[in-house]
C-alpha cells in the first residue's frame, strides 16, 4: 500500500500496567473508498522491531461498482506485508505477480533495490459488492538486504502454522512461537501472529525480543488489570512476560523483533538505512526509471511534500 496521508495517533489514556510502555490510538481516516487507522510510525514510537509502518484497513463495504484502488507506486529498503480478515484485494506488482490475497493468507513482498506494485479490488467483487478488513505493515530491511533483488512470496492459509490450546488460537505468520516455527523467511529475526482467545482465555507473552506489541483487533482483552479494546497497538517494555486475558471472544495480533541494525528513514514509501538512498529513490520514481506493472498503467506521482518521518 501507498502512504495516505492521515492524522497522527493519539497517546492513551494512563494505565497501572507498567509492562506497558506506549499505548498508541490510531485515528480513523477515510480515504473515499475505504477508512485506515495508522498505529506505525507515530510520535510516541516510530518502529517495534522491524515493523516501521503498521495499518488497519477497513472494515470497510464497498457497493456495487466500488472497490479498493491503489494505482502503482514504488517501494524500496522493506517488506510489504498484507494480512486479510475479509475480503480480497488483486496484488500486481512489476516482476509480472498477479495473485489475489484473500483472509488467512499471506503476501510478503520484498522491495529491495526498488518494485512497483498496484492493490485493487478485482473486477468480480465490483459487480456484486464486498468488504475488506485487514492490516498491511512494512518490515524493514537490515542494511545488508537493502539492496537485494526484488522479490513476491505468497502463501496460502494451510502453509501458516496454527497453535491451539486451553481457548487459544495462535497463527503464526511469521518468526517462531509456542513450539511452531513459519515457513516465511525474514531479513531479522522477528515474530507477527494472529491470535484469537475464547473468552477467560489467557495467553503469555514471553520476552523473547527487545520490541514487542500487540494490536487489538476485535473484542476486549485485560493486562495486569488494565482493559482494551479494538484498534490500540499496546508496546511493552523489555524484558517482562506478559499475559493477556480476553474478557470476552477478541483478536489481536503480536509484532516484535530485536532492535534494527541502526537507524531508519522513511519518506513516502520509501525506506533506508542511507538519506541519499531515498533521495536517489525519489529522483528515479520522477524520471520514471523504476521497473513497471503489467496491465496496469496508472501510477501515483511523486508527492510534493509527503511527512518525512525518521527513526529513532
Amino acid at each position: 500500500m501507498s502512504w495516505h496521508s492521515a492524522d497522527d495517533p493519539v497517546p492513551g489514556d494512563r494505565f497501572s500496567c507498567d509492562a506497558i510502555q506506549t499505548l498508541i490510538v490510531p485515528r480513523s481516516r477515510d480515504l473515499g473508498s475505504f477508512a485506515v487507522r495508522r498505529a506505525l510510525p507515530s510520535t510516541q514510537c516510530r518502529m517495534v522491531g522491524p515493523f516501521i509502518f503498521f495499518d488497519q484497513m477497513g472494515p470497510s463495504e464497498f457497493l456495487l461498482g466500488q472497490g479498493m484502488d491503489v494505482r502503482p507506486h514504488p517501494h524500496i529498503g522493506l517488506s510489504t506485508v498484507t494480512y486479510l480478515f475479509d475480503g480480497e484485494i488483486m496484488h500486481r506488482d512489476s516482476l509480472g505477480t498477479e495473485l489475489p490475497i484473500r483472509p488467512g493468507e499471506l503476501n510478503w513482498m520484498t522491495a529491495g533495490r526498488g518494485i512497483t506494485h498496484s492493490e485493487r479490488t478485482g473486477g468480480a467483487l465490483r459487480q456484486t459488492g464486498s468488504r475488506l478488513f485487514g492490516l498491511q505493515s512494512w518490515v524493514a530491511l537490515s542494511a545488508q538486504d537493502e539492496e537485494t533483488a526484488p522479490a513476491f512470496e505468497h502463501y496460502d492459509a494451510a502453509s501458516l502454522p496454527i497453535v491451539s490450546a486451553e481457548g487459544k488460537t495462535v497463527r503464526l505468520i511469521a518468526g517462531e512461537a509456542y513450539g511452531a516455527r513459519s515457513p516465511v523467511r525474514t531479513s531479522t529475526p522477528m515474530v507477527y501472529a494472529d491470535v484469537a482467545l475464547q473468552a477467560g482465555a489467557v495467553l503469555p507473552l514471553d520476552p523473547d525480543y527487545d520490541e514487542r506489541a500487540i494490536y487489538t483487533v476485535s473484542g476486549a482483552i485485560e493486562i495486569a488489570g488494565d482493559g482494551f479494546g479494538p484498534g490500540q497497538l499496546l508496546v511493552f517494555r523489555p524484558g517482562d512476560r506478559i499475559s493477556v486475558r480476553a474478557t470476552e471472544e477478541s483478536r489481536f495480533m503480536v509484532l516484535g523483533g530485536e532492535p534494527m541494525d541502526g537507524p531508519r528513514h522513511l519518506w513516502w514509501n520509501f525506506v533506508s538505512s542511507r538519506p541519499e538512498r531515498i533521495a536517489q529513490a525519489k529522483e528515479d520514481w520522477r524520471q520514471g526509471r523504476f521497473d513497471t506493472v503489467p496491465n496496469d498503467a496508472e501510477f501515483i506521482p511523486l508527492p510534493e511534500d509527503p511527512p518525512p518521518v525518521r527513526y529513532p
